[in-house]
């Protein structure tokens, strides 16, 4: 099985700024980024194993749209708008649960089935000769790749998610990704942070810190730890596990109890490794789990973090204590990133903050806003437009550029 196909090489003599500071604290720019970086972006929402019989159910909500996936009475997994047709309730509540035939809205009572039509109206000769087929739940455009769930509530830029994502196919097929299973009733997390989305994205998009600020990582790699950027908004990160035994009691025995799949490509028996999707996604691979994460934005100054671990079927006793120590050492290092993020979007605030200066280790966060320049061209503007105008002015400068190209 070869390897992805090859990154972008970091050109010589490139601009190493980074974002002005000010479109981390933009209200203005926000709307914009709700709009045209996430809502019309592929989603990550979670695997088809976490909802293996019909009438489960998950939900998934981003910026002001809500969205439920089920599976059906044939097995078929739908995705909906989790919005009761009749007042905009949502037709079921939490991360996720099950319904045994059908979905009752908690409002008025309207009964859908699993397949998203309507059954039935409480008292339904209240509403004047009403036609259920008019009144099912919306669609949400979904795809299912290697067995995780993918939702874009707009239509966007992005092409299909296995067109999308074709350089990491063979990988994530060798790590058999479609029949991974949830991790365990922990497995999924949730952190809120009281900073703006890009600053988490670029703290993870670069591994120039890992060295000094993950020493956890830094044992378990040591300088063996890449990041490579690809076309499309793509990144491919990892680090190779070292030669001698971790000098960290975590570290130490994850190496004497992680597996060696055969299964896998000699270059991923020992290693993890992390492939990104703009705007928000990372999926992380381990000889022995996978997880995915992503950055929710809330706001302009709040982000929650919220991952979901997976694990292998027939895991052995070593696999699941390897299992265990992946998950210390990765929590430990979120802390310390989460804690990163911060300091950095407090900086963007400051007087003293000019700009940043990027190392050629950090061409993926270069590259991250490379992405966000192009959707949103006000973004090159050094100096912070009026609030009132950065939508039209955003408009402005992309016709601009589309009369000049």
């Amino acid at each position: 099985m070869t390897a992805i196909g090859k990154p972008i090489i970091v050109p010589d003599g490139w601009d190493r700024r980074g974002l002005p500071g000010w479109t981390y604290h933009s209200r203005a720019l926000f709307e914009l980024e709700r709009r045209e970086v996430f809502l019309n972006h592929w989603q990550v929402a979670g695997h088809v194993s976490d909802i293996p019989a019909p009438g489960d159910w998950l939900t998934f909500d981003l910026l002001g749209e809500r969205a439920l996936i089920v599976r059906d009475r044939d097995g078929v997994v739908r995705a909906f708008h989790n919005l009761c047709r009749h007042r905009g309730a949502r037709v079921v509540d939490g991360p996720s649960g099950h319904c045994k035939s059908a979905m009752v809205c908690p409002f008025h009572g309207w009964v859908y089935n699993l397949d998203g039509s309507l059954r039935g109206a409480a008292r339904p000769e209240s509403f004047g000769g009403m036609d259920r087929a008019d009144f099912g739940l919306k669609p949400v455009e979904m795809e299912i790749w290697h067995g995780f769930l993918f939702l874009r509530f707009l239509p966007g830029p992005q092409p299909p998610v296995a067109d999308l994502l074709q350089p990491f196919g063979a990988d994530i097929a060798a790590y058999r990704a479609a029949d991974l299973l949830p991790g365990d009733p922990r497995g999924r997390t949730t952190t809120t942070l009281p900073v703006n989305w890009k600053s988490v994205r670029d703290v993870d998009n670069e591994g120039y810190h890992v060295a000094m600020a993950h020493p956890a990582l830094q044992d378990l790699y040591g300088r063996s730890y890449r990041d490579m950027v690809y076309p499309g908004g793509l990144s491919h990160s990892c680090g190779s596990f070292g030669e001698t035994a971790g000098r960290l009691w975590s570290v130490r025995n994850y190496l004497k109890f992680t597996p060696r799949p055969e299964h896998l490509p000699p270059r991923l028996r020992q290693s993890w490794t992390y492939y990104g999707l703009f705007p928000n996604t990372v999926f992380a691979f381990t000889p022995e789990g996978a997880q995915f994460y992503h950055d929710i934005p809330l706001s302009k100054d709040e982000t929650r973090v919220d991952g979901r671990l997976y694990r292998h079927p027939h895991e052995t006793r070593a696999t699941r204590a390897a299992r265990y120590l992946a998950t210390r050492i990765d929590r430990a290092t979120s802390v310390e990133d989460q804690q990163l993020s911060i300091w950095s979007n407090e900086s963007m605030k400051s007087t003293a903050f000019d700009d940043f200066h990027l190392s050629d280790l950090e061409y993926g966060v270069r590259a991250h806003h490379d992405e966000i320049r192009r959707l949103l061209p006000v973004t090159r503007l050094d100096d912070a437009p009026d609030e009132d105008r950065i939508d039209l002015l955003n408009e402005d400068l992309r016709s601009a550029g589309a009369n000049l190209a």
